[in-house]
């Protein structure tokens, strides 16, 4: 496998990172799957984790995201809402998603019967405001390009309302 030009730099530097579930079957449809998201990224925010921006689409979510152990926390992230997200497709019988969760998983993973998330986030370190305020914008346009919605703050689950002083479903850090 060749390697990758996506890197996280430094852990303490600000990244601009991908999530993907497998496939990309669209699993964040319902209230209660995102909530699973939000609940950890809170988690990790009182731990140290300074979210910036954020997006949840039908199936993947981007972030730009900080913190001493950038690394780790994404595995964390990763490990945890997996594990969540999975019991709760087998708790309302989403046969059809965990087939396919199980049909798509990656060979060498011999350890368990699904994967959730594609491997890796495609970190992309933020050099400079330029950069950060690009990556912000494309996260809050992004269900506005879809045809989701016509205005970036109509995405509920979006950072888009608290860059407008508006209340969010999560808070973020504004000052970079």
């Amino acid at each position: 496998m060749g390697r990758s030009r996506y890197k996280i730099v430094d852990d303490e530097l600000p990244h601009f990172v991908t999530l993907s579930v497998l496939h990309w079957i669209p699993v964040f449809t319902r209230p209660a799957t995102v909530s699973i998201l939000l609940d950890s990224l809170k988690h990790l925010n009182e731990e140290g984790l300074r979210l910036y921006a954020f997006v949840i689409l039908e199936n993947h979510m981007h972030l730009v995201v900080q913190s001493k152990q950038l690394g780790r926390d994404l595995a964390r992230f990763k490990s945890y809402t997996s594990r969540e997200l999975l019991a709760y497709l087998h708790q309302h019988n989403a046969v059809r998603i965990l087939d396919q969760l199980a049909f798509y998983k990656k060979v060498h993973k011999i350890d368990r019967a699904y994967q959730f998330w594609q491997e890796g986030c495609h970190p992309e370190w933020i050099q400079n405001v330029e950069m950060m305020r690009q990556k912000v914008d494309y996260i809050h346009q992004n269900p506005v390009k879809r045809g989701y919605v016509d205005r970036p703050e109509h995405w509920r689950y979006s950072s888009a309302r608290n860059y407008l002083g508006q209340n969010g479903l999560i808070e973020v850090c504004m000052d970079w």
